[in-house]
């Protein structure tokens, strides 16, 4: 159940590793399956109409049914129901992914916009054709994201963020610091301690009683699983509300599966539960979900998690991941246009952010894959090639 990533890629694994059963993909939008990162950059900008995946769904005989929304789960009965009746199964991938937070009182609220489906761009491409001031509510990735588009569209931008800095839920304080400048080096302002108090035509109010203009407002502040149609299935849920799967990617009740924005898993190699809101994770997950279907030899998913992101003229990437206790390591002044950041953990690598330098990027994933001790010495010399460092 989900047509994006995961459950695409789950279906075609299934084909490709010789599955011959019948395989129905059902999605919640009418829209052909679709790749989401081009929504934040060559869709919203209007230099692409969509982003379908290249995909022949007929020729590897995957049934589609779009526009068919789950209402709840029946595992006993083997049962999905959906708008469309009930559908029966003998076995079930969970892959609805992730829906965006709605800010508190914005709900309905014209002018106001979230960014995570075809549609939610399309409705935003005029927005920044007519190049409206525009607010942004949240500085974490998607906020920035969008800024970058808005700016590059030639829309005056404020983002506000009720936290100290850009990011602040995902990097420490000093390694977000240095981002902070690119939001005035591309044209946007960016106010930190700035929590929304309400919105109100053309503007938004923050806490401490100041006005922002905002010919239109987009939040992004976050997104959580979309899983509120399993209540009462007995699905186990998690603390975010998250599918609770195991190492093999299987929920607590028999033949369901879950895979993707949704689901949570148990890493060995960071002896912690993940959830991974990430495009790299719902393309390699599935691999491991059809495997399993298949069943020729259980196949266990503790990944590397990879993600990146493009804005204000920078490709940002991320590997792995990090503990607030973990070393933290520097290569390059994060004042320039290149730096990396390195995590250790007992002198293992096990996280590294790279800004401008793809190459860290590609040589500390596979340094991180292979648990190998570090020289801190070498990793600190930016000059050096990153495997340098290996003991």
């Amino acid at each position: 159940m989900g047509a994006g990533m995961a459950g695409v890629q789950t279906a075609v694994a299934l084909r490709e590793q010789g599955f011959t059963g019948d395989v129905t993909l059902i999605g919640a939008e009418p829209h052909q399956p679709y790749d989401r990162p081009p929504l934040s950059k060559a869709v919203l900008l209007g230099k692409a109409e969509g982003s379908a995946f290249d995909i022949d769904f007929e020729a590897l005989d995957i049934e589609l049914r779009l526009g068919c929304e789950a209402l709840g789960l029946r595992p006993a009965d083997h049962e999905l129901d959906t708008e469309a009746g009930p559908v029966p199964y003998d076995v079930l991938v969970l892959a609805t992914g992730a829906e965006p937070i709605q800010l508190p009182g914005a709900e309905g609220v014209p002018g106001v916009h979230l960014l995570r489906t075809l549609d939610d761009a399309e409705r935003l491409r005029p927005v920044l054709a007519q190049q409206h001031d525009i607010v942004v509510v949240g500085a974490g990735w998607i906020g920035a994201e969008f800024a970058t588009a808005a700016r590059e569209a030639g829309c005056a931008v404020t983002v506000v963020e009720a936290a100290d800095r850009p990011l602040a839920g995902a990097l420490p304080a000093e390694v977000a610091a240095p981002m902070t400048a690119w939001y005035a080096d591309c044209g946007a302002s960016l106010r930190t301690h700035a929590r929304v108090e309400r919105v109100e035509p053309g503007a938004v109010v923050l806490d401490d009683g100041s006005r922002v203009p905002a010919g239109a407002v987009v939040v992004g502040i976050g997104a959580r699983p979309a899983t509120a149609w399993l209540a009462g299935s007995g699905i186990e849920l998690g603390a975010h509300r998250e599918v609770v799967a195991d190492n093999h990617l299987r929920t607590s009740v028999p033949d369901v599966y879950a895979v993707g924005d949704c689901a949570s898993f148990p890493s060995g190699r960071y002896e912690e539960r993940l959830l991974v809101h990430h495009w790299d994770n719902a393309l390699q997950a599935p691999r491991t979900v059809a495997a399993n279907i298949i069943g020729e030899a259980p196949a266990a998913y503790d990944p590397v998690p990879y993600f990146w992101s493009e804005q204000f003229g920078r490709f940002v990437q991320y590997v792995g991941h990090h503990a607030p206790a973990d070393t933290t390591i520097w290569r390059g002044d994060p004042s320039g246009a290149a730096w990396t950041v390195c995590w250790l953990r007992e002198s293992r690598l096990v996280a590294l952010l790279a800004v401008g330098r793809p190459r860290d990027l590609a040589q500390g994933r596979r340094l991180i894959e292979a648990g190998m001790p570090m020289n801190p010495d070498i990793l600190a010399d930016p000059s050096r090639p990153l495997k340098d460092a290996a003991a």
